[in-house]
């Protein structure tokens, strides 16, 4: 079993190179995701589909800042490039249970 902050930096790591297969594996098949928009994903086929494009076009690297971490949870402060004209600051909680992410809030 991995613990929650190898478990995160490898999703991170993922996400900067574009690696979809590599960036859902790190994700409980039951996800839920809490996006900033307000909107739910719910399983790794929602969240597969949601990030496809973006992955695709590699538009998308985020920069961690700071981080806590606690338990089984992890919050980053992050900055990501490439999805707006600007970076878009946010704080990103996951919670790791049984080395995979089961739950992602966005709080901006």
């Amino acid at each position: 079993m991995s613990d929650p902050i190898t478990v995160v930096r490898r999703q991170l790591d993922a996400y900067n190179a574009h690696d979809l297969d590599a960036f859902v594996a790190t994700y409980s098949p039951d996800v839920r995701v809490d996006r900033p928009d307000g909107t739910t994903l719910e399983g790794a086929d929602a969240l597969r589909a949601a990030y496809a494009e973006q992955f695709a076009a590699a538009r998308c690297h985020a920069v961690v800042e700071n981080r806590l971490t606690e338990g089984r949870w992890v919050v980053d402060q992050e900055a990501a490039h490439g999805l707006a004209d600007e970076p878009i600051r946010l704080l990103v909680a996951y919670r790791v249970t049984d080395g995979r992410i089961d739950m992602v809030r966005f709080l901006m």
